[in-house]
């Protein structure tokens, strides 16, 4: 039974305020605003589900499909060579969805699989998922499975094709359906699906949490369908293992796999799916978890998790310090930089471990990530790299180098201008060049604030100009203000507190327009209004 409380979207509004709406996007200015409203955005979002639950609204088919929900899709780089699409969710729509996710997963934790290892809900926040269990884990607990004994026994490693792009959300809407038979939640999440897809039948949203529940929900029963068959298999969101007697054994566990995944519009990547012996398997897990290679072997281990929010925040900064003497992150990004194709998981905690370096050593790790050409090398791990690169540039303790890493920064777009084309990574560089002014990062966020078609990146420019105090592009903006969409427009709303009396006086001037431009549909049938929560948010924030 799903229950749907304030508590949920209370923990939602504190997670996305902790670790930001989107995890393939830079921290956005919205997820701040979410963190500092919680509760009454949690209110607001209670009360409209309620209005919904009870017919206050109408049948909330038609009261959903009336709805504009807004969202902007986003190229993110996938791996070396592909690319996917992320969905950036209008911050009360995202918190909403997350709220019922949450509901959702604590309905359907219980009758998930010991053996499905991917996004286990955790007993309290602010994180939804149980950070103790990972991929690593998953990968352990397949070979404990293993009996090295049993003669011919085989492993079958293989994922679902293109698993969040082919989720049928009717088949979904049928499973909800299942966990709560006489609520709206399954119709509501159908109807906001439906319009976050521009009406396609199919697909979840990248990048946000309520995305891996309803996949994971999804997964529920086909797991159930492959134990009652007897099979002994693994899973972490889309990979499956298969341990096997024999390799008769094992094509008959494919074909009850792809029977039970057919029945939900799925379907096995045939390129991945790989049988190899026990002892085969066993070493190349061994392998890709890093055992025998002392050199990155302690780097892959730590925990880089740190928590502000914890009851001792400092005490765990200087035990994650202390942690890196005996690892020469220098010595390791040497080796990356020598491979043909460099371990995306290795960059990634050399890019959080970046804030944890004495300031020395982190310009000379800096040099290293931002060279022009390491980063063509290292262009799967970009956003890893920016964020590791601003957790630096952001933090004063670090001054010294500071004029070091924005040289470095500013040489970007003309050394490596084709690593910009995709919106995710031109958002991750424009936030760590926003700190300061130069001259040329004047001309690059004018050209790329015409030139883009993304509301997105033209936020990020905006918010360049309001850490600048650029007044001219401010005016120039404010000029323009009605034909500015309306996430422009709150930024720009935002910016005014960079400006003084000229700054409030376009407030003063605009706050009339706000009722109309920043509706969400919602008003009438709720006690509280989002436009004016942002409103009342600036004013503090300012």
């Amino acid at each position: 039974m799903i229950k749907v409380d304030i508590s949920c979207f209370s923990r939602a509004a504190l997670e996305i305020g902790h670790s930001g709406e989107n995890d393939t996007l830079p921290y956005d200015l919205d997820a701040a605003f979410v963190k500092g409203m919680a509760s009454e955005l949690a209110t607001l979002c209670l009360d409209l589900f309620q209005s919904i639950e009870t017919g206050k609204v109408g049948k909330a088919v038609s009261f959903m499909n009336g709805l504009a929900i807004a969202a902007e899709r986003l190229l993110v780089p996938s791996g070396p060579h592909g690319f996917r699409i992320t969905t950036k969710i209008h911050p009360f729509w995202n918190l909403y969805l997350n709220g019922l996710g949450l509901a959702i997963a604590e309905a359907n934790e219980s009758q998930r699989s010991d053996r499905a290892h991917s996004y286990r809900l955790a007993s309290e926040g602010p994180g939804f998922f149980d950070r103790g269990r990972s991929w690593r884990t998953y990968k352990l607990a397949t070979l404990d499975e293993l009996d090295l004994n049993q003669e011919g026994s085989v492993v079958i490693q293989t994922d679902i094709s293109s698993f969040y792009e082919h989720i049928y959300h009717h088949r979904l809407e049928s499973v909800l359906n299942d966990l709560a038979p006489d609520s709206t939640v399954a119709v509501q999440i159908d109807r906001i699906l439906s319009q976050l897809a521009a009406g396609r039948s199919f697909g979840l949203p990248v990048g946000g949490q309520c995305a891996r529940i309803l996949a994971e929900v999804m997964m529920t029963p086909i797991d159930r369908s492959l134990s009652d068959s007897g099979l002994v298999w693994h899973r972490y969101v889309d990979d499956y293992t298969l341990i096997c007697r024999s390799r008769q054994d094992a094509y008959k566990a494919l074909s009850i796999l792809s029977h039970a995944l057919a029945d939900y519009g799925l379907s096995l990547n045939r390129s991945k799916t790989t049988i190899l012996s026990a002892k085969h398997y066993r070493d190349f897990v061994s392998a890709q978890l890093g055992d025998g290679e002392d050199a990155s072997l302690a780097l892959r281990e730590l925990d880089l998790h740190f928590d502000p929010y914890s009851d001792s925040p400092t005490a765990q900064y200087e035990k994650l310090k202390q942690s890196f003497e005996k690892i020469d992150i220098s010595f390791l990004l040497d080796l990356e930089r020598e491979k043909s194709q460099p371990d995306a998981f290795v960059l990634a905690q050399i890019g959080r471990a970046l804030k944890f370096q004495e300031p020395s050593v982190a310009v000379q790790l800096c040099a290293t990530l931002l060279d022009a050409d390491n980063l063509d090398s290292f262009r799967a791990s970009w956003s890893k790299i920016m964020r590791g690169v601003y957790a630096v540039r952001a933090n004063h303790e670090f001054a010294s180098i500071f004029d070091a890493i924005d040289r470095l920064l500013d040489r970007i777009p003309s050394a490596a201008a084709h690593l910009l084309v995709p919106e995710a990574n031109m958002l991750h560089y424009l936030r760590v060049i926003r700190f300061v002014r130069t001259d040329s990062r004047g001309v690059f966020v004018r050209r790329t604030y015409e030139d883009t078609q993304s509301a997105s990146v033209r936020r990020a420019c905006i918010d360049c100009w309001r850490h600048w105090r650029d007044r001219a592009s401010f005016i120039r903006l404010r000029n323009q203000w009605q034909t500015l969409g309306a996430d422009e427009q709150r930024m720009l709303w935002l910016a005014a507190g960079a400006f003084g009396d000229e700054g409030e006086h376009s407030r003063k001037q605009l706050r009339g327009t706000l009722s109309v431009a920043w509706r969400l549909g919602i008003e009438k049938h709720t006690q509280g209004d989002f436009g004016a929560l942002f409103q009342e948010w600036v004013n503090h924030a300012s």
